[in-house]
Formats: structure tokens, sequence, C-alpha cells
């Protein structure tokens, strides 16, 4: 090993340790960056670079689709969607065996759809739908497990926010992106919903029956949701159909989300004003991150350590699916560590460029086509099994910041029994991982159609 290369897995173990100690992510980033650049090519060249870097990394045009869908989601929390959407799926879903816990779930897969934050979903829907599970006398575990796992929809369904993080740093077109989630985001909800019922099955008592809701109270309840159908059929269909781009489209969102709102009279000038500073902070945040994930970048990029990673995979001899699952794994390993845009923006630019080697150059001589498929395709891929890892993260201990959001909501439930209930939907999820890892085509086979 050279001194440089050194030099930066001393980097990457000193980031690591910074933020076990709970050092902000953005400011880790940007110490260790800033120092290691220094250390490598002298105070010179780093200041020189920090002059226009900021300036670089925040003048992209699809970074403006951020704080659009960051403020839609914060619209939508004020303007009482989540009610809407769980009182309609409860009508749905109430009159089986744990029909409340399925209804959680699909209000946060809606909820998820006008937000595009798994913290937020979980946290809305955490406070809309645990009053109606807990009187209806479900288990704690199964009440706050649900709740906590739904959340982690809000980062799958489109708009995601972290899909938008994903597809800036690989250079995939967002949209494409969005197209290839819907499929595996459908899927989590179907298994989610399986889970409960089995669950409740195997435990009557963790999941009473609801009582079955009149049929008048069935047509208020979906004449209430459609709204929201209608706000995600313009904003994604809009997308999806070429109508326009992701930031209109996030523009017209905020509008649709804003005209509900006001209509129904829950968004005054005092939740807006909220709304607006909930966007700047949060956006802030978002950017600062993103800064010092292009400060490591640099630093990494020239102690050499992504192109070691990578040639240490193209002669390690290991098939492709193999190293993939060693990728996917160290994902869900730093879930425990960090929140899940962080993860991508700390992994992905040290993992695409291996996943890049598998798929080529020695590769293809060792084992035939790497993955058998191009490189467009292979990042939409790997891209929704990345997030479907990272959502994971989301509700593994010893971070898991799901569970701890929703234990702040039900802080009569120990957080012990939240993280038993989250245990089969985090067994349901490595399912899905494998289905998708077997079956490409669940994600890839809606963008081809459309595209086509």
């Amino acid at each position: 090993m050279t001194d440089p290369l050194l030099l930066g897995f001393a980097g990457m173990a000193t980031l690591i340790g910074l933020i076990i100690l709970r050092m902000p992510i953005a400011y880790a980033m940007i110490l260790v960056g800033g120092i290691g650049v220094t250390l490598l090519s002298g105070v010179d060249i780093f200041m020189s670079q920090l002059k226009t870097l900021a300036y670089g990394q925040f003048s992209i045009y699809d970074l403006s689709v951020l704080p659009m869908f960051v403020l839609m989601g914060a619209l939508a929390t004020r303007a009482g969607l989540s009610h809407d959407l769980f009182r309609a799926a409860k009508a749905w879903f109430g009159r089986f065996r744990g029909g409340s816990a399925m209804a959680a779930v699909a209000a946060c897969a809606g909820f998820g759809a006008v937000c595009g934050s798994s913290l937020a979903t979980a946290s809305t829907m955490g406070k809309v739908a645990l009053p109606e599970l807990r009187k209806q006398n479900y288990s704690g575990a199964l009440a706050t497990g649900t709740l906590a796992a739904g959340g982690v929809l809000g980062i799958l369904i489109p708009p995601s926010v972290v899909l938008i993080i994903y597809s800036i740093i690989v250079e995939a077109n967002i949209v494409t992106m969005f197209k290839a989630a819907l499929v595996p985001g459908i899927l989590a909800v179907v298994l989610f919903i399986v889970t409960i019922s089995i669950y409740s099955r195997i435990f009557p008592n963790a999941a009473p029956r609801a009582d079955r809701v009149s049929a008048k109270e069935w047509v208020s309840a979906t004449k209430g949701v459609l709204p929201v159908v209608l706000i995600f059929g313009l904003v994604i269909g809009g997308m999806y159909l070429g109508w326009f781009n992701p930031t209109p489209a996030a523009a017209v969102g905020v509008v649709l989300v804003w005209a509900y709102g006001a209509l129904r009279k829950k968004l005054g000038a005092s939740q807006m004003r909220e709304a607006l500073e909930e966007t700047a902070k949060t956006t802030g945040m978002i950017y600062l991150i993103l800064l010092g994930a292009e400060m490591l970048k640099i630093f990494m990029s020239r102690a050499g350590v992504p192109q070691a990673v990578a040639e240490w995979m193209a002669t390690s001899g290991l098939p492709p699916l193999v190293v993939l699952s060693i990728l996917l794994l160290s994902l869900i390993v730093l879930g425990c560590l960090m929140d899940s845009l962080s993860m991508i923006l700390l992994a992905i630019p040290f993992f695409w460029p291996v996943l890049l080697e598998l798929n080529g150059g020695a590769y293809q001589a060792a084992f035939g086509s790497g993955f058998g498929m191009s490189s467009d395709d292979l990042k939409i891929w790997f891209g929704l099994l990345a997030l479907i890892v990272v959502e994971l993260g989301l509700i593994t201990p010893p971070v898991g910041l799901n569970v701890f959001v929703i234990s702040s909501i039900a802080d009569d439930i120990p957080m012990r029994e939240t993280f038993k209930g989250v245990l089969p939907f985090f067994f349901v999820e490595l399912v899905r991982v494998s289905l998708l890892v077997a079956f490409p085509m669940l994600v890839l086979w809606l963008p081809t159609v459309m595209s086509g």
C-alpha cells in the first residue's frame, strides 16, 4: 500500500469513529475530507477547491427538486392527508383480523406517495394510527412494529428524496428510477399485509378483528381519499407519462397539497410558516451532507481508495452475486450507525465503481457477462436493492431511527417490544431483496415497458 492509500483507509476509520461518537455526519465528512485533502495536496489546493465547491455542488438543476418535494411532504403532514388515508384504509381492511394494522401499512404507503420521507411517514402515521390500534387492544409489539416498518415505505414509494440523491450520484434518470420503484413498492405493501395476516392468525389476541363499517361510512371514507389519489396521479403519473419533469411535477404537487389543505382550512398562515421553516432546515441539512460527501469523495479519490477496492474485488475471484451480497450486507451494517441519506452518500461513491467493474472488464472474462445487463439497467437495479437494504437500517438495532420515532410517540411501550414487533417485517424484507436479486425484471419491467 502506498502512503495515500493508508491515509485514505485511516480517514475512513476516523469517519466511522466520529459517527459512533455521534458527531453529525455532515461535519464528520467535512472534517475528514478537508484534513485528508490538505494532507495529500496542501492547504492551498484545499482552499482553492473550497472556493467553488459549494456553488458547483448546489447549482445542479436536478437538486432543485429536493426542496419542492420536502415542502410537499411538510404541507401534506399539516393538511390532514394522513387522517383521510387511514380512515379509508381502515374502511377497506378493518373487517379482517389485523385489519387496522393492515390499514396502517396501506396508509403509510399512501402518505409516502406524497411525502417522500421515511421519518416523516413514521411520525405522522404513528400519531394518527397508534391511538386507534391501542383502542382496539392491539399488542404493543404489533402496533408499534407495524408503524415503524410501514414508515420505511416513505423512502421507496415515489417520490423519494433518497432515490433522487442516488440518481444524482450515479447520473441516472430520476423519472426512470421512480418508475422502477413502483413494483418493488407495491410488493412491499403486499408482503407487509400478508405478514400481518399470518401474525394475527398465529397470535389472535395480538390483533383483534375490528367492527365492520357501514356501507355509508365506506363510501364516505373512500370519497375522502380521492383527493390524495388525484394528487399522486397527477404528480407521479405526470412524470411517468412525460407531461413534466421532476421539478415542475414537485411544484404541481406543492400547489395541489396546499390547495387541498387550504380548502379544508388546515393550512393557515402559521402552518405555512412552519412548513417553510421545516423545509428550509431539512433542505439545508441535506445540502450540507451533500457538501461533506463531495469533500470526502475528493479525498478518497485522491487517496485511491475506490480504485483499490474495485481492483481488489476484480482480482478476488468471487462471483458477481457474492460480491453484490457483501455490498448489500455492508449497507445493512451501516444502517446500524447512520441515517439512510448519509448511508447513500457515503457508500454509493465507493460501491458503484466496484459494480461497474463487476459487470465488465476482468469479470467478463472470468464469469461471462457479469450481471448480464447494461450499465444503465445495473444502476437502476442496484439502486432499488440499495434503497431496500437502507430501509432495513431504519428498523435495525441499535439505531433503528424509525423505531426511535415510534417509541417517542408510544412512550409507554418498551423499545424492546417495538424491535420485537419489527422482526417479522425485517425478515420479509430480506425475502423481498432475495426476490429482486433473483428476478431483476421485477425492477426493470416497468421502465422497459414505459420506455418502449
